[in-house]
């Protein structure tokens, strides 16, 4: 390491307190050591509460061993002074010309500030949206997306090889009550008069279908009504097997034709899916098809696997899995008596080829209101033998839009619902995926959609864009070559302003780091904001383009060094930084 270099300061802190604590107290040298950043200034830069640890097995107080700790502490040119505060925490104030360094890493670095080696090339499979292709993407699945794709962006900056897929779901009662309802549409328009099921698709989108099919192939799959209602449950007294009977029905009078118009209804919402997340800036490196599972026999295979080690058993002429077992509340149906799979079937076909494709850990992105099927599928993968700790699942909640103060309501089937596409039209790519990651996402969002259109500083996203523009134009004002600020000397910058953004900027890879870790993207969104706000602080309150030169490039390059961190940041995010507003 060149003597211009700072090295990794946490890590450093760890190192030295690891061999205080190997003279200290050499039995102890396991001991965990973790250090974090205190929330208030007066506590240093990093505090440790390795003396508290200590203390029961050690049988001193807190303190006594801090002294220890501090006394035996290896001398270091990084650190200017250490405190024991409170119970026996230690307190780490590091050397202000520390904290100016860290301006030369941002411009060193540039694109690549923040990144780490943390995932050291794991392989990690991150699977997010995976809607049912029966229509337009809601605000509810722009969540789950704008969070999947920032999740696998934080994963992949700290050193994970991610890979983003999409899970299909293309086979299933959902994708034959689309076709069905298409097709009922298509049947009103060659004047075949039906009552339309309440509980089908009712979406405009599914009209428009329907006149694309009458235009390109006319009266060709037209049936007379008493066929298609021949021998119909009641739709009022029983409205799913009604609508089954009807799917049943279609099937027999269209024959290999139900195919064709099944496969039509699904290329087409697949391919308004994909582009509506293409726009959104969402982009995946595998679409899984789960109609794939069964035509590949990987669902007889997985059942089979199960069979094997005993986990499934024949009733009532349905094939069960054993979930009872695995601490599930009662046992699955994975074969019905009709022989037909059921999801729970594909979805364990669909995780045993996830851990076959030999990813280090599998993250599933799901809606909150699948958190009850989280066990039932780590049970499964337990019962195949496989380590279900591989597997983890991060529920995201729905968000909630507001208009003027009021709720909006919505509904898929129904239509009367707000699509992704429509949200990100009213108020922007960058305000949709921003607000959606602006809360760990088990949390209810509420999304304003009066304040994501706003102009102000309480709009996020626009306060952050809006600090990434000033520094632009006092950089377009200045007019110098930005290669001249990595050489400026830093040594200038000792006001209180600049201390508090050089204290700040020095956070963002521990920020990075911390929400790969924890898998909370919006830990960067936090952190956006406060850099942001000690930006237009110092904007204020001080003048950039002052007469003395080496206060001026000083300055420069700070604000610099800040421009590139809030790039790098609002990249994670999939956020653009616009250089005028």
């Amino acid at each position: 390491m060149s003597s211009t270099e700072t090295p990794d300061l946490k890590k450093h802190l760890a190192q030295l307190l690891a061999e205080a604590l190997g003279v200290v107290a050499p039995e102890m040298a396991a001991a965990t050591i973790e250090l974090e950043r205190p929330k208030q200034a007066q506590h240093g830069d990093y505090a440790c509460n390795l003396a508290m640890q200590l203390a029961k097995p050690l049988r001193r107080s807190p303190r006594e061993i801090a002294q220890a700790l501090l006394e035996s502490l290896p001398a270091s040119r990084y650190v200017a002074r250490t405190q024991i505060a409170g119970a026996g925490f230690i307190n780490f104030f590091l050397d202000p010309s520390v904290k100016r360094q860290t301006v030369k890493r941002i411009l060193r670095e540039g694109d690549d500030h923040g990144r780490s080696t943390l995932g050291q090339g794991r392989k990690v499979q991150v699977e997010f949206v995976s809607a049912n292709p029966t229509g337009p993407l809601h605000v509810g699945h722009g969540r789950g997306a704008a969070f999947g794709a920032s999740l696998a962006n934080v994963l992949e900056a700290a050193g994970y090889a991610v890979a983003r897929e999409y899970y299909v779901n293309d086979a299933g009662r959902q994708m034959d009550i689309l076709a069905l309802s298409t097709w009922l549409r298509y049947l009103e328009l060659n004047g075949i008069d039906l009552p339309f099921p309440p509980n089908a698709y009712q979406g405009a989108y599914v009209r428009a279908m329907a006149r694309e099919i009458h235009e390109a192939h006319g009266d060709r799959y037209v049936h007379p009504a008493l066929a298609v209602l021949h021998q119909m449950p009641s739709a009022e007294a029983e409205p799913e097997a009604h609508l089954d009977a009807l799917i049943a029905n279609a099937k027999r009078l269209l024959a290999q034709d139900y195919w064709y118009l099944h496969d039509l209804v699904l290329t087409e919402q697949l391919g308004d899916c994909r582009h509506d997340l293409l726009e959104f800036g969402v982009t995946f490196d595998a679409w899984f098809s789960e109609k794939s599972l069964a035509d590949n026999g990987l669902i007889e295979r997985a059942l089979g696997l199960l069979e094997q080690r005993g986990h499934l058993y024949q009733q009532n002429g349905a094939l069960w899995f054993r979930s009872t077992r695995f601490g599930d509340e009662k046992d699955r149906v994975v074969r019905r008596e009709n022989g037909a799979y059921t999801y729970f079937a594909a979805d364990i076909a669909y995780h045993l080829n996830k851990y076959e494709r030999g990813f280090d850990r599998i993250i599933n992105v799901w809606g909150a209101d699948h958190h009850g099927y989280v066990a039932r599928v780590k049970g499964a993968l337990d019962a195949l033998g496989l380590d279900p700790d591989r597997l983890t699942v991060s529920l995201v909640q729905f968000a909630v839009l507001y208009r003027g103060g009021k709720k909006l309501s919505m509904s898929t089937r129904s239509g009367e619902f707000v699509t992704l596409r429509e949200l990100r039209r009213e108020v922007g790519n960058d305000a949709a995926r921003f607000f959606y990651v602006l809360r760990k996402s088990d949390q209810h969002l509420d999304f304003d959609l009066d304040l994501a259109k706003s102009q102000s500083t309480d709009n996020p996203v626009y306060y952050i864009q809006y600090a990434h523009a000033r520094i632009c134009s006092v950089l377009e004002q200045w007019g110098g070559d930005p290669a001249r600020l990595p050489e400026a000397d830093i040594g200038a910058l000792t006001g209180a302003h600049e201390t508090a953004l050089l204290e700040r900027l020095q956070e963002y890879p521990e920020v990075t780091e911390n929400a790969a870790r924890e898998l909370s993207p919006h830990l960067v969104a936090y952190y956006l904001k406060d850099l942001a706000g000690d930006l237009h602080s110092y904007y204020n309150a001080e003048h950039f383009l002052v007469p003395e030169e080496r206060l001026r490039l000083a300055r420069l390059a700070l604000i610099r060094a800040t421009q590139q961190v809030l790039r790098n940041g609002l990249s994670l995010l999939g956020v653009s930084c616009p250089e005028k507003m």
